[in-house]
């Protein structure tokens, strides 16, 4: 088995019995990227950077200074900033951009010894649920059934695509509105969205800063376990940023929920739901009933409200973030005409440099601010928002330990087949997600199955606020009950 298949958890074990070295699990991956070309999963390869590393890496191994994440090659999404190397959030707007610092998710990696091997694809400033917004192009879903190419999701899909695709050990995501969890859903591989607050947002590109969380994207919930213990923690630099000690997760995966309670919601049961999710979502059920958990029925009244508020709050937030893109400090800046002023090189830098779905929200997001609109839709939305987080808090409350729904409302769509700008479905693909976002709680996608198609099916646990440990712990019971381990047919 060719080393850059290997988990986390292998591989690190691996390395300290000095069955292998970091250089050679490095080279493994890079090996592997190259030939995985055609999925369009790295649009910035940074071999040197990551030979560089895996050497200190093996160097640190050698002096038992080694931990967990020390060696692991990963890819990292466009959207952290890393010194030195072309940080452009897939955005023609930031071409050329090569950051002076680095993100505090990537620092926190980098000090536990990870290895980086390029850039991953994503939507343009994570706008989107299919990485059709990208200014590389499409990253493709490894999964191909009926010659089809499909979507990996979004906006993570070239994390999800490359870890899937055994590109890279792992990767990191971020999750706005289900951005880690949906395309881990779509490629078969496991995510999670932390609490909002417990992984420092300073060094990543903003989209809605209210609801952005990053996170890690993997082959295993004992993987997710693994890094994100190494990329939380307080940070002085993010006022968001919760000073709460940081568990082991990875010590929390006891396989024990005897007399835990979860929350099944009724609002999740919507109509036109496919039948295969349905039924996987009652296997779901099952699995945790007969690892001794107690399912119960609860009731999320305002989950049917999660995504228009959420497609008014996020758009709000991206028009103000994205204002600092004007072409005057950095990234690109349009040719101007004789006479032209500084109104006409902000107005044709973002004609040019913004894509159309970015426009489109940014649009959308300056509307609901305006004067006229703000109360009817901003301020609206933001007591919509409150009703939600309180409908999980009272859940919570009565005693539910997690709550079972499933990611997607389908598997992965054809590349092309959905169009925001004509059609809604795309963004319903949010549906199941944003509702952890809109309440800052953590959620864990974890695949389940294949459907009719031979495409991965997945289910999502939401958990208590700071209670990662005990969501991995049951998102590890459900991942054992499943045993999947499928993996796409190598075509790319």
């Amino acid at each position: 088995m060719a080393a850059n298949t290997w988990t986390i958890a292998a591989a690190r074990d691996a390395l300290r019995k000095g069955e292998i070295s970091a250089v050679d699990l490095t080279m493994s991956c890079l090996t592997a990227i190259d030939a995985g070309d055609g999925l369009n999963a790295f649009v910035h390869k940074t071999p040197e950077i990551a030979l560089e590393q895996a050497r200190a890496a093996d160097g640190r191994i050698k002096a038992g200074d080694a931990p967990d994440m020390c060696g692991i090659p990963l890819g990292i999404k466009d959207l952290f900033c890393t010194k030195g190397v072309a940080t452009q959030a897939a955005s023609n707007i930031l071409k050329g951009f090569k950051p002076e610092y680095e993100s505090t998710v990537t620092t926190k990696l980098f000090d536990a010894g990870a290895v980086m091997l390029g850039k991953l694809n994503m939507d343009e400033f994570a706008m989107g649920s299919s990485n059709e917004s990208s200014c590389y192009g499409d990253a493709i879903n490894p999964w191909k059934v009926d010659d089809v190419r499909r979507t990996p999701g979004g906006s993570s899909g070239g994390s999800a695509a490359a870890v899937a695709a055994d590109l890279c050990l792992a990767a990191t995501g971020t999750d706005t509105g289900g951005s880690i969890r949906q395309p881990a859903a779509f490629c078969g591989i496991t995510g999670i969205k932390p609490t909002y607050g417990r992984v420092s947002r300073y060094g990543i590109v903003a989209y809605a800063s209210s609801l952005d969380q990053a996170g890690p994207m993997t082959k295993t919930v004992r993987d997710a376990a693994i890094m994100l213990g190494a990329m939380a923690g307080h940070d002085a630099r993010d006022s968001t940023s919760a000073d709460i000690a940081v568990p082991d997760f990875e010590a929390a995966l006891t396989g024990d929920i005897r007399g835990q309670k979860i929350g099944i919601p009724r609002e999740y049961r919507i109509d036109g739901i496919p039948a295969e999710i349905d039924a996987l979502w009652a296997r779901g059920r099952e699995m945790l009933r007969d690892a001794g958990a107690e399912i119960v029925d609860i009731s999320l009244p305002h989950a049917k409200y999660a995504l228009p508020a959420y497609y008014v709050i996020a758009p709000a937030e991206a028009s103000s973030n994205l204002a600092r893109y004007d072409g005057v400090r950095y990234g690109l800046r349009a040719a101007l005409d004789a006479g032209d002023g500084i109104t006409e090189m902000y107005e044709k830098t973002r004609a040019e440099g913004f894509g159309p779905e970015t426009k489109r929200r940014i649009m959308v997001g300056t509307y609901v601010l305006s004067a006229g609109f703000y109360d009817a839709y901003y301020n609206r939305a933001r007591k919509v928002r409150a009703l939600i987080k309180r409908d999980f808090e009272q859940a919570f409350a009565a005693g539910i330990d997690s709550i079972l729904a499933p990611t997607t409302p389908t598997s992965a769509f054809g590349l092309g087949e959905m169009d925001s700008a004509t059609s809604v479905e795309v963004y319903l693909n949010d549906v199941f997600t944003v509702t952890a976002n809109l309440a800052g709680l953590p959620g864990v996608a974890v695949p389940m199955g294949l459907d009719s198609k031979g495409l991965p099916m997945g289910l999502q646990l939401l958990g208590r606020p700071w209670d990662e440990a005990g969501l991995l712990n049951h998102a590890y019971v459900l991942e054992r009950a499943a045993g999947f381990v499928a993996k796409p047919d190598k075509w790319w």
